[in-house]
């Protein structure tokens, strides 16, 4: 798999994993002392009205496994970040557990709650997804099992996979469903909307509805010739050559530029031992850079490219480096992210595409860098065949309901996208933001469309006042803009990641 396959903007889409207190356990335990499902949320010793009455952080800490981080003060919630206790292998809880991180925005037990994540790590300071401040809902987020410091201590890497993942999210809604009862919605950007489509795959019966964005869906992992017909199509003819020519400049002047590299990497004390070497993280980041700049710029910023015979040697570097980073593949950078490169590498798959323009320039070539150029060589990956995303893929062809997926026209990670079931019985619905990078959303559609998918978001949460059910057009957020709640979930690291 490529190194490309790092962009599902981690974001669009991944909130950066900050440290928190609080560390990952794997000590084997008794089966009776992993909580059951579901997990339940009343106060011991009290009535249902006694503890609908109390605070709500009591409430939440009297679920078994679940632990208080911290609170931090927000006008208008309540927030709060949590371990909750989770069975290593949930086929075999009594084989050990770990802590993993939550986050909880509360607004109010009758609002609806959105479920986000991003299939990465966990952001410790509020945020709302775009669901969230469209439905004025709760939000619970949770860490992508794996990573830190939601890791087993010692990690058994075998039960790193999507079904696990996706009943360590089921196991989470379980134990607050009792405290959150009203309509609950899935969501997350690119790997996160990965996340929570293998959620509705395994746990149907838990969502009222799904919000997928930019989310990758590869089938076919040796199949990608919809990444070449990408970028032989997008945007115009002029800006596809000048990317490529400055691509390709880089590898012409390759003594140069690598010079500049290792200058940089000795100066941050990076290291290539992962990789395998600092000229195979240039190469690597070089071959990254088109791609790079399509999934976290946008075609008005072409002519902002530098010109490939005239520019300067630094011009050139920096240019790539601010697009694609040079620390990219250091092993302090790839550290953060063995969990999302070992997934890659057994089930999920990732793009691999064609340089036709870069012929006879390339070292090593894209050939050499799959997925477990990646990850340490001292955990074991195997490739499962493909098998479980054509499970996946067929399962939302066939049996989704209530999904929605939201993707960006120039997005290189839209080549290959889910196709939910048609008709209206089902309710799934698939748009495509004219222009937009791996940052697409709701918020960017043309407006009949934006109202249709509020419309259906705010029905889907139980919130669709009588006008709007009657007439989607009507359809608008039910809260206002706050600059630092709704911050562009984007992974500001020039990480290619999904």
């Amino acid at each position: 798999m490529r190194k490309t396959f790092r962009g599902v903007l981690a974001g669009a889409v991944l909130m950066g994993t900050v440290g928190a207190t609080g560390g990952a356990a794997g000590t084997a335990v008794a089966a009776e002392q992993i909580p059951a499902i579901p997990g339940t949320a009343a106060i011991s010793g009290t009535s249902a009205g006694d503890a609908a009455a109390a605070d709500i952080k009591d409430r939440i800490l009297a679920i078994k496994g679940m632990t208080l981080i911290e609170e931090k003060p927000y006008a208008g919630y309540r927030y709060f970040v949590l371990n909750y206790t989770q069975p290593i292998d949930h086929r075999h809880p009594e084989r050990g557990t770990f802590q993993q991180r939550l986050s909880l925005l509360h607004k109010d037990v009758s609002r609806p709650t959105v479920f986000y994540t991003s299939g990465y790590g966990l952001s410790t300071n509020p945020g709302r997804a775009e669901p969230t401040a469209l439905v004025d809902g709760n939000q619970v987020s949770m860490e992508y099992r794996y990573f830190t410091p939601s890791r087993p201590a010692p990690a058994d890497w075998s039960k790193l996979d999507i079904k696990q993942a996706a009943d360590d999210q089921h196991r989470v809604f379980t134990a607050l469903k009792s405290i959150y009862s009203k309509k609950w919605l899935a969501t997350g950007g690119s790997k996160g909307g990965m996340t929570a489509t293998y959620y509705e795959r395994f746990h149907p019966r838990d969502m009222d509805g799904v919000v997928g964005y930019v989310a990758p869906n590869d089938v076919r992992n040796d199949e990608d010739s919809a990444y070449d017909r990408f970028f032989s199509t997008v945007s115009t003819k002029e800006c596809r050559d000048r990317l490529n020519n400055l691509q390709r400049e880089a590898l012409v002047r390759r003594t140069p530029l690598l010079a500049r590299a290792k200058a940089q990497a000795e100066k941050n004390g990076s290291t290539f031992k992962t990789i395998g070497s600092v000229e195979k993280g240039f190469e690597n980041t070089v071959l990254d850079f088109v791609w790079g700049f399509w999934q976290y710029s946008s075609e008005k910023e072409c002519g902002d490219v530098p010109v490939a015979k005239t520019a300067t040697d630094d011009e050139i570097f920096h240019y790539l480096d601010a697009k694609s980073g040079f620390g990219s593949a250091s092993d302090q950078d790839l550290a953060g992210y063995t969990p999302y490169y070992f997934q890659a590498g057994t089930q999920l798959g990732a793009p691999q595409y064609k340089y036709p323009h870069l012929k006879g320039l390339m070292k090593w070539g894209p050939e050499y860098f799959q997925s477990r150029v990646y990850v340490p060589r001292d955990i074991p990956m195997k490739w499962d065949g493909g098998s479980a995303m054509r499970d996946v893929d067929r399962w939302v062809r066939s049996n989704a309901r209530q999904m929605m997926y939201v993707y960006g026209q120039n997005d290189p990670w839209g080549s290959e996208r889910f196709a939910p079931a048609a008709g209206a019985r089902n309710d799934n619905h698939v748009y495509t933001v004219p222009g937009a990078n791996h940052g697409a959303r709701i918020s960017g559609l043309p407006a009949s469309q934006q109202a249709a998918a509020v419309a259906q978001v705010l029905k889907w949460a139980g919130v669709a006042s009588t006008a709007v059910q009657s007439d989607p057009a009507k359809a608008k957020r039910l809260t206002a803009y706050d600059a630092k709640l709704d911050k562009a979930e984007v992974n500001g690291e020039l990480e290619l990641r999904p």
